[in-house]
C-alpha cells in the first residue's frame, strides 16, 4: 500500500523528507517551484536566472530542513530562502558589473551584458518590460513587499512573517511601493520607451 503524497501536509511532507522519503521531496518541489520561481523572476526579472535561483533555493532549502519549524508554512520559510538567495544574486551582479566596467575593451566579450533579454524587447512584451524596468527602480524593501503582496498575492500577516516585519511596515512600504511605481510609470521618458 502506497501512500498519496499529494493529500499530505506540507508538515508530513517534510517529516517524510527528514526520514530520507525521496518522493516526499518531489511532492514538496512540484508544491512549490511555480511560485518560488515567480517570487525569483518578479524581484530579478530574469528567467533564466531565475530558474537558477530557483534551484539553488530548493538545493538550499532541502539541506535545511532540520531547521525548519513544523509550525510555520512552509511557502513562507522557502520563500525567504527564495528572497535571501536574491539578494546575493543582487550583491554578486554588482560587483560582476564593476569588474566588467573595469575591464579593457578587449576582454569586454568575456562579460555577459547586463541589457534586457532578447523577449523583453519584443513589441508584444513592451508594457511589461516598463512596468518590470520601473520596478527594477524601486528600493529592495519596496520592491520585495510589492511582489509578495501583488504578484505572489499573500496576506500582510504572511508578508509580515516572511520578511520578519511588523503588519503595519508591510502596509507603509506598500503604500509607498505603489506610490514610487506610479511615479516612475508616468514619467515621460518611461511612457516613451514603452
Amino acid at each position: 500500500m502506497s501512500l498519496d503524497l499529494s493529500q499530505c501536509s506540507d508538515r508530513d511532507l517534510v517529516a517524510l523528507a527528514r526520514a530520507s522519503q525521496q518522493l516526499a521531496y518531489r511532492e514538496l518541489l512540484r508544491r512549490y517551484k511555480a511560485p518560488v520561481f515567480r517570487l525569483i523572476r518578479s524581484n530579478i526579472g530574469d528567467p533564466d536566472e531565475a530558474m537558477d535561483l530557483t534551484q539553488e533555493t530548493f538545493v538550499a532549502g532541502f539541506a535545511a530542513l532540520g531547521r525548519y519549524d513544523p509550525d510555520r508554512p512552509f511557502r513562507i520559510w522557502i520563500a525567504r530562502i527564495a528572497l535571501n538567495k536574491c539578494r546575493d544574486w543582487a550583491r554578486r551582479r554588482t560587483v560582476r558589473s564593476f569588474f566588467a566596467r573595469a575591464l579593457p575593451l578587449e576582454s569586454a566579450h568575456d562579460v555577459a551584458g547586463d541589457g534586457p533579454a532578447p523577449d523583453a524587447e519584443a513589441a508584444d512584451r513592451a508594457e511589461l518590460a516598463r512596468v518590470r524596468a520601473a520596478m527594477s527602480r524601486l528600493a529592495p524593501n519596496l520592491r520585495e513587499v510589492l511582489v509578495l503582496r501583488g504578484v505572489e498575492e499573500l496576506t500582510q500577516a504572511e508578508t509580515a512573517e516572511l520578511l520578519q516585519i511588523s503588519e503595519k511596515t508591510v502596509e507603509t512600504r506598500l503604500y509607498r511601493a505603489r506610490a514610487k511605481l506610479k511615479t516612475f510609470l508616468d514619467e515621460p521618458s518611461t511612457r516613451a520607451a514603452g
